[in-house]
């Protein structure tokens, strides 16, 4: 798929530019992180890296996490934004957003078949993705002026592995790549660079549903992620970018989640739509 092009620039994040906070951040050692790694591959729970970690902590354990999942997920094809909804802020007690990358092997086509357990503790949250044209879109200054950095969006349902025994808080989600392991792709929707286009996303209306038992389990206005989903877009933008990171053509950018992620379950066909995009478009995954 051409969504899953290896990026050049993706194997080698052990040359980030990091923050001064980073660097004086207390950097999990090889032993954790190959026990964390270990438990990842295994899809068993773990102890993560720590109780009371500070958000350099988990920033600094998020770089070196990073550098070593490509050999379990394959290369690195974009970002991931988290907590950019007020609701998961709340959850997981942290004050604004945070970032993590997302791995090609992890990403499926709309309609696959998964198995339910396919991490420790697996979940589902209805999703979206934009396709960015390149480093442009981190100087835009604004939804409207970001449009025309952005070729394409598309349904995602992101199917993140909250691997962490016990309470999970802010810090220690994102010191494991905030919880990615896995992902289900709709078809691309063409960018319009249109006033339209842009009201459409701040006005569309995401549902997910069981379509097995005909269950509706959420729905949400596209403004939910910071007013607009292409705020989100821009902070993941701007905050690669502080860390040295610089987009490229082809990078996907996961904007957040709409709703509260809910468990997988075998036996279940989870759809999400999103109302109001052009055909109203879906994507989908069953678990077995």
């Amino acid at each position: 798929m051409a969504l899953l092009r290896p990026l050049a620039h993706a194997a080698g994040l052990s040359l980030l530019l990091l923050t001064p906070a980073v660097a004086r951040a207390a950097c999990p050692g090889p032993e954790a992180l190959a026990a964390y790694l270990a438990d990842f591959a295994a899809a068993r729970p773990s102890a993560g890296f720590g109780t009371g970690l500070t958000l350099a902590d988990a920033a600094c354990a998020r770089h070196r996490l990073i550098d070593r999942l490509p050999a379990q997920l394959g290369p690195v094809v974009g970002y991931k934004a988290a907590f950019t909804n007020p609701a998961a802020q709340r959850r997981f007690g942290v004050e604004g957003p945070a970032w993590g990358a997302m791995f090609a092997w992890g990403l499926h086509p709309s309609g696959v078949t998964l198995p339910a357990g396919f991490g420790s503790r697996p979940h589902v949250e209805a999703d979206l993705l934009v396709v960015v044209k390149g480093p442009g879109l981190a100087g835009a200054r604004d939804a409207k002026e970001a449009l025309r950095h952005i070729e394409a969006v598309v349904p995602f349902i992101e199917l993140p592995d909250l691997l962490l025994r016990g309470p999970v808080t802010g810090p220690a989600l994102i010191a494991t790549n905030v919880g990615f392991r896995a992902g289900v792709l709709g078809t691309r929707i063409p960018m319009e660079p249109s006033e339209a286009f842009l009201e459409a996303l701040a006005a569309m209306t995401v549902v997910a549903r069981e379509e097995r038992g005909g269950v509706e389990l959420g729905r949400a206005r596209g403004a939910a992620l910071m007013e607009h989903p292409l705020h989100a877009a821009l902070w993941l933008a701007r905050s690669l970018r502080q860390e040295g990171i610089e987009l490229r053509p082809g990078d996907l950018l996961s904007l957040g989640a709409f709703l509260p992620a809910a468990p997988a379950a075998p036996g279940t066909r989870i759809s999400v739509r999103y109302l109001g995009l052009p055909g109203d478009p879906s994507v989908s995954v069953t678990f077995e």
